[in-house]
């Protein structure tokens, strides 16, 4: 409905009331309802599903079409993440959130800080998820209400033509309200348990949870060691417990990724269960690191399985844990990805130690022999030493094609001596176009980086305690943050308009007329900004 229609639609329900609701004003009951176009997570939900579903059918048509997303651990880096994307692309299409579960654990925990073990409260994931809508509608609020004053000062001004281009605008406003995939971990426990946490992350607005195949009572962050992996059939039922909790709130088209851990995971806890030669669990367990045993030799306690007509022993630690074989990672990381698209997976997430596009498309080239359209979300992970990585991928191409590489070090290319360099200029390059070439040659429908504002928030913090408590005192603030703020356009430069100081205003005028107690008036020092 376009702005218009709604007050005069809103105009006739407030005359049927036979002047009881004439202190009501149908354009300031237009102007909230825009200003709140979701009105629960579920519409956020539904509404972002049919997004992502059009995105993936756009990069399915062209690679060029990846999407992007930061992670953000509280609404407000959400909030402004999102307004400086429409402020310097002028449209949020194909960016998205991303909610990270390391960074759940470490900043948001009523435990305190936690390694990523899904130790934390399971509830603080779509807590986060309706905090991060929460910040991202109030940013429509206040843009819409922006141009509602700006459409008012048209009007005054009897500028008609302005006042039909700000209403165009209005009809046509692009929300600040984008998908979010959200990191379930390994299920915070059963299927059952993935099912009731599943749901209130979608109620909460998540059109897209990802899930890993990991021990959820082991489970380890994805670059660390430990991990530990579970067998298919198990992993599917909390695959499916997330897709009935979709189906069961309405969101039919909401989006599952998969991720696999078996690149860097050595050890499952359980042997799968098998019925006949060549089904996935037996094929599961061809993986494992076993030994040929005589029934007679048999120690105390064994387990054993049969292969082939062999009796095999798996090597079992004292953790009770069983071990794969060496360089198997690969090839499990394909044969799980390949068992999640086929039973309702809608992407793939392939967890690696490395940014290298060419491990990577290794993979992928395989599953899409079976699965033509495979797609994968990835981690342009924090946890990479994406300078010592690119400049020793770059080292190790030069060596392979006979060039001079005796200026360098391999193992101290991280240091600053190199900055200058070709090496280093040519690994850089490689750095910035890391997602495009990857979106075209690996398959990667999404880019991601799980912990960025994390360490963005470190590292401004670092660099405003070093001045403002050193000799430059009050200015290490006012040159390091205010003025850049200022000049570069940054909203929250005018923290209470950001905090939503303006919009209370406009509901007091709504509210109480010309009796309303405003905020904004002449001696709110906010005004110091307005130049």
């Amino acid at each position: 409905m376009t702005y218009s229609n709604d007050i005069t639609q809103t105009d006739q329900l407030i005359r049927s009331y036979n002047g009881t609701w004439d202190g009501i004003s149908a354009e300031s009951v237009a102007r909230m309802r825009a200003q709140n176009r979701f009105r629960t997570g579920l519409d956020i939900a539904r509404y972002n599903a049919k997004i992502m579903r059009a995105d993936m059918a756009a990069y399915d048509a062209d690679p060029a079409n990846y999407t992007q997303s930061l992670g953000c651990w509280h609404g407000f880096i959400a909030q402004q993440k999102m307004i400086s994307i429409k402020k310097h692309f002028g449209s949020t299409k194909r960016r998205y959130l991303y909610l990270s579960g390391w960074m759940v654990a470490a900043l948001r925990s009523d435990f305190g800080p936690l390694p990523d073990q899904s130790m934390h409260e399971k509830t603080s994931v779509p807590a986060l998820i309706e905090e991060l809508y929460t910040f991202l509608k109030q940013a429509d609020a206040r843009e819409l209400g922006m141009m509602f004053r700006d459409l008012d000062a048209a009007r005054d001004a009897g500028d008609e033509v302005k006042a039909k281009q700000i209403q165009t605008q209005i009809d046509n406003y692009e929300t600040h309200v984008v998908p979010v995939i959200a990191d379930i971990d390994a299920g915070f426990g059963n299927a059952e348990a993935t099912y009731l946490l599943a749901k209130k992350m979608i109620e909460a607005g998540a059109c897209a949870l990802q899930i890993e195949n990991q021990v959820s009572d082991e489970k380890q962050c994805g670059h660390q060691d430990g991990k530990v992996t579970v067998p298919h059939e198990d992993f599917l039922a909390k695959v499916r417990a997330c897709r009935y909790a979709f189906l069961e709130l309405g969101v039919e088209d909401g989006i599952i990724v998969t991720r696999t851990d078996s690149l860097g995971a050595g050890l499952t806890k359980q042997i799968a269960f098998s019925k006949e030669p060549g089904d996935i669990g037996d094929q599961y367990n061809a993986f494992l690191d076993c030994e040929e045993i005589d029934p007679a030799t048999a120690r105390n306690g064994d387990v054993v399985i049969n292969r082939g007509g062999k009796l095999m022993r798996p090597k079992r630690l004292p953790s009770n844990l069983f071990q794969f074989r060496e360089g198997t990672g690969a090839d499990r990381c394909v044969l799980d990805c390949i068992n999640s698209l086929q039973n309702g997976a809608d992407l793939l997430w392939i967890e690696t130690e490395k940014p290298h596009i060419e491990q990577i498309a290794s993979m992928v080239d395989e599953i899409r022999k079976v699965i033509p359209n495979a797609k994968l979300v990835y981690n342009n992970s924090p946890s990479f030493n994406w300078t010592l990585n690119f400049r020793q991928q770059v080292f190790d191409a030069w060596s392979a094609e006979g060039k001079d590489v005796s200026a360098y070090d391999r193992a101290k290319l991280m240091s600053v001596d190199y900055d200058g360099t070709e090496l280093g200029a040519t690994a850089d390059e490689k750095i910035r176009t890391f997602q495009r070439d990857a979106a075209a040659r690996a398959g990667i429908f999404h880019h991601l980086i799980t912990l960025p504002t994390y360490h963005t928030a470190a590292l401004s913090t670092d660099n405003l305690a070093k001045e403002y408590f050193g000799e430059a005192g009050m200015l290490g603030y006012v040159k390091g943050v205010q003025r850049q703020e200022i000049r570069q356009g940054i909203a929250c430069v005018k923290h209470q308009n950001m905090s939503g100081s303006d919009i209370g205003d406009d509901h007091k005028e709504y509210f109480a007329g010309e009796a309303a107690l405003k905020a904004g008036g002449v001696h709110n020092t906010m005004n110091q900004f307005a130049a």
